[in-house]
């Protein structure tokens, strides 16, 4: 019985080692964000904070305000900073979100969220949020790629606006749903259908081991069908994480759902009961960690933030993201790495086919050589009959003397 107990041990290191190494220390590693303005004030001030970030911020200087909103909107910064004084100079000012609104948080000294409680919706269109107010410092953020690194852009840039002597105005120009302030819905999201995927490779690998791996996996595809539709369920019309898009978010959900249970199933083959572990590994400790669904790469260690380009998990949710709140920018990327665990979870299953049949080819030709050493050693210890005595002419003569005498 002890023997079982290492299993769940390693779980307990791994899922400590993963989960306190990943979130314990967030930190900034050089998150882009941008001061707005062309002036010489403006240059200076975003090398001020550059020299002070000692690489923690990659500060750069945009021209206009609506360029600012671009790069956010695009994920190659995370903040921008207007200037009071700045900001309103020529471009499209747009902040609005994808239905031409942006959440304005009149006092960021009030509050360490940008996306936090007290915050009023703006929704005359894009002019209403779009024109810097030359008169007051902005912080423009997009709490839909990462509530947490919004966060951290606010609380660096609101002692700025109070050297400026004026509150700071925080506008939101990629706002999450309202049932999802935080945008962390998806992360959980993430949680529940990798549950339900890797939960199920047990099942179809062990009560299923009597199928063939075909069989097996045609049972994967299926199990992944279904996990998509609950996860789907989970984020429409069951808690309103997305108020729209649901399937595409559907389509990406069966992509990881079926890339876990295809690798699930064929690594089943080799690993037996270890594969529970395995596939926590993967999907869990590596996987949950790397999907920046709580904190971006950019906050992250470089181990972490390395797996957040390649992993599935991180895939999946800057994949909903892009689709939902961005309008698809870069989202064709994401889906390759979906496509791509997916193809990987078919080559598994095609080697786990081709390591069964080796596997019964060795045991057929094992219990063919039983067979005949068992043969052998039967016909070792089994004596053979006499042979019978072979007759001759003189004796079939004497036998019908013998029998003519008899009949006298």
């Amino acid at each position: 019985m002890l023997t079982h107990l290492v299993t769940p041990l390693l779980m307990c290191i791994g899922m400590g080692l993963a989960y306190l190494g990943a979130f314990a220390h967030p930190a900034p590693h050089h998150l882009p964000v941008a001061v707005v303005g062309s002036s010489r004030s403006a240059q200076l001030l975003a090398q001020s904070i550059n020299d002070k970030a000692g690489g923690d911020l990659e500060v750069r200087t945009v021209a206009h305000r609506s360029t600012a909103v671009d790069q956010l909107k695009h994920q190659d910064i995370f903040g921008a900073y207007v200037p009071k004084g700045e900001g309103s100079g020529k471009g499209r000012g747009d902040a609005g979100d994808r239905n031409g609104q942006a959440r304005v948080s009149g006092n960021a000294g009030a509050t360490g969220n940008a996306g936090a409680t007290g915050n009023t919706r703006s929704a005359g269109g894009a002019k209403s949020a779009g024109v810097g107010n030359a008169a007051t410092p902005e912080l423009l953020v997009a709490t839909a790629a990462s509530d947490t690194s919004a966060s951290v852009v606010q609380k660096i840039f609101t002692p700025l606006a109070a050297q400026q002597g004026a509150p700071l105005k925080v506008t939101d120009v990629a706002p999450t749903a309202d049932d999802d302030p935080t945008g962390q819905g998806i992360f959980f999201l993430l949680v529940a259908i990798s549950i339900g995927s890797y939960a199920s490779v047990a099942v179809i690998g062990g009560a299923g081991a009597v199928l063939s791996i075909r069989l097996r996996a045609a049972l994967a595809v299926g199990t992944s069908f279904v996990v998509s539709l609950i996860g789907t369920a989970f984020a429409g019309p069951v808690f309103h994480l997305v108020d729209h898009g649901l399937g595409g978010l559907w389509g990406m959900a069966w992509l990881y759902s079926a890339g876990i249970l295809l690798i699930g199933t064929g690594l089943h083959t080799f690993l037996k009961r270890w594969t529970t572990l395995g596939v926590m590994t993967l999907f869990v400790m590596l996987n949950f960690t790397s999907s920046g669904g709580i904190f971006r790469p950019e906050m992250q260690n470089g181990f972490f933030a390395a797996l957040h380009s390649f992993w599935n998990g991180a895939g999946f949710v800057e994949g909903v993201r892009s689709h939902v709140y961005f309008d698809g920018y870069g989202l064709s990327g994401h889906l390759w790495t979906l496509a791509l665990w997916l193809v990987v979870g078919v080559l598994m299953v095609g080697v786990a086919a081709l390591g069964e049949r080796r596997r019964r080819s060795a045991e057929a030709e094992a219990a063919a050589n039983a067979a005949a050493v068992a043969a052998a050693a039967v016909a070792a210890t089994v004596p053979e009959p006499a042979p019978k005595p072979v007759r001759g002419p003189a004796d079939a003569g004497v036998e019908e003397e013998l029998e003519e005498a008899v009949g006298v």
